[in-house]
């Protein structure tokens, strides 16, 4: 059965509202929360990057059933994996086992600020690599030495570790990164609705299929126009591709690189609007191509206390009966 998520989207909204937003979202019947993890916002609209795992600490202690997961954080240079494994663990015991840690490669925007450069492609992938091998070992709760290409861990032991560690999900975004990570992850995680891809996973990830895990914005508004000008002012830097976002390093990158962006070019990507029918048609792509998990991100902070109150719900009903289809 396919299950649908509801994004915390830290790079719209500030830690008091995800906090709130996260309870209203279980109310109306998400099945799981995705946060973002960023140091910046895409563009300086949204005009938040609060803490990610300070709000899923938070959000864990204010919700029941949904599950949580980090989309995603990554383990390299912003934060040594060791530390990465420690937080891990603890929102994993906060959330009663609710907690699925969601790695990828990261991206300059929220990894430059440490200082430390920006790594090409191949070493990026390299590092991840590494970090998720500290990170599954620390996880066991034994006392763990590494000395490797990127990371060395002293004697590093993470003490309130829960039975039975922590799922991770990775991103991936190709042939080769999926070859490279379906036998480290238990899920996968990726940002297109690419069947192919999905099935070379599934034929190298060990004992066969597993979660796939994706996430598409959608701009629910009562006026059609609105939702336009809302999801150009503040998502327009979605269209670039991620081949591009990974690389750009400031807010002002984004901006530069959108500007010729209309808002009709946005509209033709991203479901916009009050018609539920439409926005949950945004999601068969995902569906068709195996998707066993999507999280919607709902586009902007002021839109999201009337979406949850007013469409979130009838909306998870029409996507369910189409997953059911």
């Amino acid at each position: 059965m396919t299950r649908f998520g509801y994004t915390l989207m830290t790079e719209q909204s500030g830690p008091r509202e995800l906090v709130e937003y996260a309870q209203r979202a279980e109310a109306a019947g998400f099945d799981f929360e995705a946060s973002s993890d960023h140091y910046f916002p895409w563009l300086e609209s949204q005009g938040h990057s609060p803490y990610a795992w300070g709000v899923l600490a938070a959000v864990s202690q204010v919700t029941e059933r949904v599950e949580l997961m980090t989309y995603v954080t990554c383990p390299t240079t912003r934060y040594h994996p060791a530390v990465v494994a420690q937080k891990a663990a603890t929102l994993q015991l906060l959330s009663d086992g609710r907690f699925t840690l969601g790695l990828g490669s990261g991206e300059n925007l929220n990894e430059h600020v440490v200082g430390e450069g920006w790594p090409s492609v191949a070493v990026r992938q390299d590092m991840l690599e590494e970090a998720v091998r500290i990170i599954r070992e620390l996880l066991t709760g034994e006392q763990t030495t590494f000395d490797g290409q990127w990371f060395r861990v002293d004697s590093a032991r993470v003490w309130d570790a829960p039975d039975g560690g922590v799922p991770i999900g990775i991103a991936v975004s190709g042939d080769e990164s999926v070859s490279r990570f379906a036998e480290l992850a238990d899920h996968m995680i990726t940002t297109m609705p690419d069947a192919d891809l999905i099935a070379s996973w599934d034929r190298l990830h060990p004992g066969g299929s597993s979660r796939k895990i994706g996430q598409v914005p959608i701009s629910w508004d009562p006026d059609k126009d609105t939702a336009i000008a809302r999801a150009h002012d503040q998502f327009r830097w979605s269209g670039l591709g991620w081949d591009v976002n990974a690389e750009l390093p400031m807010p002002a990158g984004f901006e530069a690189a959108t500007e010729s962006v209309r808002p009709e070019d946005v509209a033709e990507t991203i479901a916009c609007g009050p018609d539920l029918d439409a926005l949950a048609e945004s999601v068969k792509p995902f569906l068709e191509a195996g998707f066993t998990d999507i999280a919607f991100v709902q586009i902007g902070d002021e839109a999201q206390e009337q979406f949850l109150e007013e469409a979130a719900a009838p909306l998870l009903e029409r996507v369910r009966e189409l997953a059911g289809a």
